[in-house]
């Protein structure tokens, strides 16, 4: 247990070092700020071996933190979902900071950047570590308080700094984006915290253990009330919808490219929007247990939820990433859109007593996945637009001329992406695809499979956009100017070199992966929580087979048209779209990512600017203007004489009425004291 204590604790003494230690030396410094998540990357390590002895999971360690009027205590969980989430959170974060001493070189505010990274590391960390729900909560905020900082950096708003575009799209400054960022999570977060306050009124605790194991009570008091439990589904999981970026709360996440390249890979990859995955993954015996023990039917409306959000979104976002120009947008929208398929696998562990373990396993499986391929995607994208000197994937091409090396990896985790075996993606995809075969959910699946057709022609097309094709006239004039394009900095095509690996190597060892977690998630939902499942039955069909051929038949409708456009550079994809009015709508919708960002923009933000401005200016100016300007020319001078004397009169009688109750008073103590 010691290990998970110190995992936390590590990076937290680094946020306490790394400004003293900048004082002695920006080197050390330096150092300083990747040694401390190496030792909570190594401490996350060591709690590997418990993944193949389930049966000792799960351990508690904890202090009382507070004993009156109830006991809550500080402490850390160690079972196959922390310790899991624990290790992508901590290794992932450590090669990103091993990254981020190339691209970060030279900052001025590099001081500022280690510390709101090792904050946020530590912060992710407690909230998959803790064992309640209350310091889950402090590391939920911590993790948003950090992201806040992180995007907007750049806080001086320089020009080079702003996203969006070209023109006459409109630029977004990093401040704004990291605004944005702060309260659509925010407004998430405080939805969820009623939720918690709410399954606390009813349990009587927050420790996690303790809610699963007295559910039977809680639950079936919960029940009585009707309308409740659907009530606390929508709550608990609107904190999720809002950090995960999941319909309708995820138009937050393509601003959240206004931040450094590392911080995308940070947020996207590693940490941030995996806190809504967990969180899900965390709250699924709950509901389990109500729907499918407690004979609750309002609790399925958690799993329902779940599911069609993810679905939603998963299919929204990869639209919007098939006409994104911007490098990092495009990998934003997939992240949103890739997550939404995690959610997919977590939703359908409810809506089946068969696929409980399958359906986490398959959520949480392509989480790790995920983290993987799309940290490399994005530390990738950072050594590109580091290198010619722009966002816009149409102000690139044939850049593996010069960056053989990024080339190579970014393929690789593109081709992961998209579900190409034996790559790791493709086992984790098909996971979840097999999930909603498995429990009957048949337009899920249909929009999930449409989904793996646009990723695959969004990813298809950034890669030819990037590395194939002719020089741009903007690469050409970065060649003139600088003379060369060149490879990124040591530590930052290693660590992309690093990752693609891992992800060959997880490829290789995919369904040996998925078998230990199956078996740890097995022995964890129906060993200690103690839920029944049963075993599905036996289908005409080998499910496994279908998926697979549909599965690669669907990357390949998506793939081919895009190979043939924007690496065979056989046809001119604006040419085609001005032929086609309907492709021009079609394309329009898409770019202004379905009008969502807009409407939010016309009703929230523009509608509160507007709210504000009328009472600051009508409201409070005109009253102000009414009582000291128009009134007195309102009536007669003469009567507004008569008032003032009036008030005189009146603040004289009352003057002297308080001076005969003071002397009064006095009188009636003097009699009092003196013949007591």
């Amino acid at each position: 247990m010691k290990f998970a204590w110190l995992c936390i604790l590590f990076p937290f003494i680094g946020v306490l070092c790394i400004p003293l230690l900048a004082k002695i030396n920006p080197k050390i410094r330096n150092a300083a700020a990747v040694f401390f998540p190496s030792l909570s990357a190594l401490s996350s390590l060591m709690l590997l071996p418990y993944l193949f002895n389930p049966e000792s999971l799960p351990m508690e360690s904890s202090y009382v933190w507070l004993s009156s009027p109830f006991i809550i205590e500080f402490g850390v969980l160690v079972d196959p979902l922390s310790i899991i989430l624990a290790n992508v959170v901590a290794v992932i974060s450590f090669l990103i900071t091993v990254y981020s001493l190339g691209y970060m070189k030279g900052d001025p505010g590099l001081t500022r950047f280690w510390i709101l990274v090792n904050l946020f590391i530590g912060s992710m960390l407690l909230l998959v570590l803790s064992n309640n729900l209350l310091f889950l909560f402090v590391g939920w905020k911590l993790v948003g308080l950090c992201s806040y900082g992180l995007i907007g950096y750049y806080y001086r708003d320089e020009e080079k700094y702003c996203i969006g575009g070209p023109p006459p799209t409109k630029f977004v400054t990093p401040t704004h984006c990291g605004l944005k960022a702060l309260i659509v999570t925010g407004v998430g977060d405080l939805i969820m915290l009623g939720g918690f306050l709410i399954v606390f009124y009813y349990s009587g605790t927050l420790n996690l253990m303790q809610l699963y194991h007295t559910s039977s009570q809680w639950i079936s008091e919960m029940s009585k009330t009707p309308g409740m439990i659907v009530l606390i589904s929508i709550l608990l999981l609107a904190g999720p919808i809002g950090k995960s970026a999941q319909f309708p709360l995820h138009e937050w996440l393509p601003e959240a490219m206004a931040g450094p390249g590392p911080v995308s890979a940070l947020i996207h990859a590693a940490t941030m929007v995996k806190s809504g995955v967990y969180l899900v993954a965390r709250l699924i015996p709950l509901f389990y247990y109500g729907y499918w023990v407690s004979g609750s039917g309002e609790a399925s409306a958690f799993f329902i939820i779940t599911a069609w959000v993810g679905a939603i979104t998963a299919f929204v976002a990869a639209t919007q990433g098939a006409v994104a120009l911007e490098l990092k947008k495009v990998l934003a929208f997939s992240t949103v859109s890739q997550i939404g398929y995690m959610w997919i696998g977590l939703g359908m562990s409810g809506l089946s007593q068969s696929v409980l373990v399958s359906g986490t396993t398959s959520g949480i499986f392509h989480l790790v996945s995920h983290a993987v391929f799309k940290a490399c995607l994005f530390l990738c994208a950072g050594s590109v637009i580091h290198a010619a000197h722009s966002i816009y994937i149409n102000q690139m091409g044939a850049m593996r001329k010069y960056m053989k090396l990024t080339w190579i990896f970014m393929t690789i985790a593109a081709l992961c992406l998209m579900g190409i075996p034996p790559l790791v993606g493709f086992w984790s995809k098909d996971a979840i695809l097999l999930s909603t075969l498995e429990a009957h959910s048949i337009p899920i699946f249909i929009i999930a499979i449409i989904t793996v057709v646009l990723t695959s022609f969004y990813t298809t097309r950034f890669i030819g956009m990037v590395f194939y094709g002719p020089k741009s006239e903007h690469v050409k004039h970065v060649t003139e100017k600088e003379g060369h394009i060149h490879e990124a900095y040591k530590t930052m095509w290693s660590t992309c070199g690093i990752l693609s690996v891992i992800i060959i190597v997880f490829g290789i060892i995919g369904p040996r992966i998925e078998h230990l977690m199956t078996l740890a998630f097995r022995s964890s939902l129906t060993g200690s929580i103690n839920l029944p499942i049963s075993e599905g039955t036996a289908h005409p069909v080998n499910y496994h087979l279908l998926v697979a051929v549909l599965s690669i038949s669907a990357v390949l409708m998506g793939a081919i048209p895009a190979f043939i456009l924007y690496i065979l550079r056989k046809g001119d994809p604006s040419k085609i779209l001005k032929k086609s009015p309907f492709l021009q709508i079609i394309h329009q919708f898409f770019w202004r990512r379905w009008f969502i960002d807009s409407f939010y923009n016309a009703i929230f933000v523009k509608g509160t600017e507007k709210l504000a401005s009328f009472v600051a200016h009508t409201l409070e100016d005109g009253w102000d203007t009414i009582i000291h300007r128009k009134l007195p020319d309102l009536i007669t001078r003469r009567s507004y004489n008569i008032l003032i004397r009036l008030r005189t009169e009146t603040d004289d009688l009352l003057y002297n009425l308080g001076y005969i109750l003071v002397v009064f008073i006095g009188l009636i103590a003097f009699i009092f004291f003196t013949f007591l």
